[in-house]
């Protein structure tokens, strides 16, 4: 296909995606309610204690003439897009699809197919954290104090925390995949493992916006066990790898293609 073909290719699909989202958009409009509803409940829940215990007044205002539309508009937007996902990820997809090889095709959709449900699964972790995490942040306003978050603070502050958990989920897929590509072994992965669960804890702690030990745990435990899992498959690669290439082979020397190691090859320094 010509340069011209490629451009009017990638319009018109980029085009679909944008319509996707808008319907997605507007559709999400008419069902702000539940939404809001959905988006509200973490704080809800995680302030009821100390309604109860303090008496503390704890509330979302929503400032400024404008600011209402403004944040139903947010939220039906990012609802849009993250409900029509599917439709224009897969308009991405099916324009750099035909340039893949056949193997970097297999490769990428089983990247697609493990990386998603981790994103997901790390995404329901943190709205289940979420109202410990804003019961312990909420706690340290004094007595004789109120709280008014404005909306805007409070989605900001609710994205980023699902967004950490959900990245977080992913790091074991990066461990992976570094090791398929021989960048990593399993060797030096079980000589790191002291050092890569403390800056998994650090990391969590730096990442999580509450300050309580609690929360941290909560991220660090899921991605400490999944990068167990990621290490025990880096060993089971690495196993299948000796197999195929030889096991008594130097850095140095050229392994035969058959996959048998013989002692008369030469290295390629000698080369």
């Amino acid at each position: 296909m010509p340069l011209l073909g490629h451009l009017r290719e990638l319009r018109q699909r980029l085009v679909k995606g944008v319509l996707a989202i808008l319907v997605g958009t507007i559709c999400a409009w008419f069902f702000y309610d539940q939404l809001l509803e959905f988006l509200i409940k973490p704080y809800r829940t995680g302030i009821a204690d100390l309604l109860t215990e303090r008496g503390l007044d704890a509330r979302i205002v929503i400032s400024g003439v404008g600011g209402a539309f403004s944040f139903q508009l947010k939220i039906s937007l990012l609802t849009g897009i993250l409900a029509t996902s599917p439709l224009w990820v897969w308009q991405i997809w099916a324009f750099v699809l035909p340039a893949l090889h056949k193997h970097e095709r297999r490769w990428s959709l089983l990247l697609t197919a493990t990386g998603v449900p981790l994103f997901l699964g790390g995404v329901a972790l943190g709205y289940v954290v979420m109202p410990k995490a804003i019961s312990v942040l909420i706690g340290f306003i004094p007595n004789g104090f109120e709280s008014f978050l404005t909306a805007a603070d409070y989605l900001n502050f609710m994205l980023r925390t699902l967004l950490v958990f959900g990245v977080a989920a992913e790091i074991p897929l990066v461990v992976v995949m570094l090791n398929r590509l021989g960048l990593v072994s399993f060797k030096q992965l079980s000589v790191a493992r002291p050092w890569t669960i403390v800056g998994i804890f650090v990391f969590a702690a730096v990442a999580t916006p509450s300050t309580d030990p609690l929360t941290m745990l909560f991220l660090a435990s899921p991605m400490t066990v999944l990068y167990f899992v990621a290490e025990n498959i880096a060993r089971l690669t690495d196993r299948r790898r000796k197999r195929v290439v030889g096991t008594d082979l130097h850095d140095d020397e050229v392994s035969s293609i058959s996959g048998d190691a013989d002692p008369d090859d030469t290295k390629l320094s000698d080369l």
